[in-house]
């Protein structure tokens, strides 16, 4: 897993470690960046050296199996030009990509390099991308989310699951868009408002399932079934928004 360090340990690394820690995997965590931030917002970020995330890469791949590649915050273009030659020397492991651009406190985590180099580059090669309703409509071009996904498919990308947990009303209801005739919804009650690092641990679920064995799609379902229980179990760590309790007991 590539992503970045939240300091409030609600979202990031933290995240992903502690989600597919609790779903029966082991993390090989990577850092992309350091951020200053809280259970409020991002207030300001820093790319790890690229070249140090080559030898990174290059150091766990050599030593242990790599089953998925989950990503989050990648710092810079740069980052994401190391992940790439690493995935066409590594070709075969699903990549779940979380393409994380702002905080939901509106802090940026994304320039216009970066966002340009994951749709170029890196969303052609994942399986799956991860955006919330802000983000698919800032990658997808587009403020209607079905023709949002469209064009990030017609772009290069194999599925795109729009997630709901910024939306409103009763049920979070999130899409898989893919090339198949229709899409597919899954659909679960809201908990309460919003909560801080919810896209990193559905989509380092979502990863932890397609490490085990899961299909996508069961995949999807076993981390949005997860990703509910921490909501109805969140924390309140700091003064902003509650942050799911990913460390609850799960069975499958």
């Amino acid at each position: 897993m590539l992503s970045g360090l939240d300091p409030s340990g609600g979202a990031g690394i933290q995240a992903d470690i502690q989600a597919v820690t609790s779903l029966g995997c082991h993390p090989l965590p990577i850092l992309t960046c350091l951020t200053v931030q809280d259970t409020t917002n991002v207030y300001g970020a820093e790319a790890v050296d690229a070249e140090l995330v080559r030898q990174q890469l290059k150091c766990v791949a050599d030593d242990a199996p790599i089953h998925v590649i989950k990503t989050g915050a990648l710092g810079n273009a740069a980052i994401v030009d190391v992940l790439v030659e690493f995935l066409a020397l590594h070709p075969g492991i699903p990549v779940i990509t979380d393409p994380v651009i702002k905080a939901a406190g509106g802090g940026d985590l994304a320039d216009d390099d970066l966002i340009a180099a994951m749709k170029q580059r890196l969303f052609p090669m994942a399986e799956m991308i991860t955006p919330n309703g802000i983000e698919l409509s800032m990658l997808g071009d587009h403020g209607d989310p079905a023709q949002a996904a469209q064009n990030l498919l017609d772009g290069g990308c194999k599925s795109v699951l729009a997630t709901g947990g910024h939306g409103t009303g009763p049920h979070i209801i999130n899409t898989l868009f893919n090339h198949a005739p229709n899409p597919i919804s899954w659909e679960i009650e809201r908990v309460g408002g919003e909560y801080h690092g919810t896209g990193c641990t559905l989509a380092a679920a979502i990863a932890a399932g397609r490490a085990s064995g899961l299909s996508p799609r069961a995949a999807i379902s076993q981390a949005q079934n997860y990703v509910n229980r921490a909501i109805v179990h969140a924390l309140e760590v700091g003064k902003g928004q509650p942050v799911p309790d990913r460390g609850i007991a799960w069975e499958r």
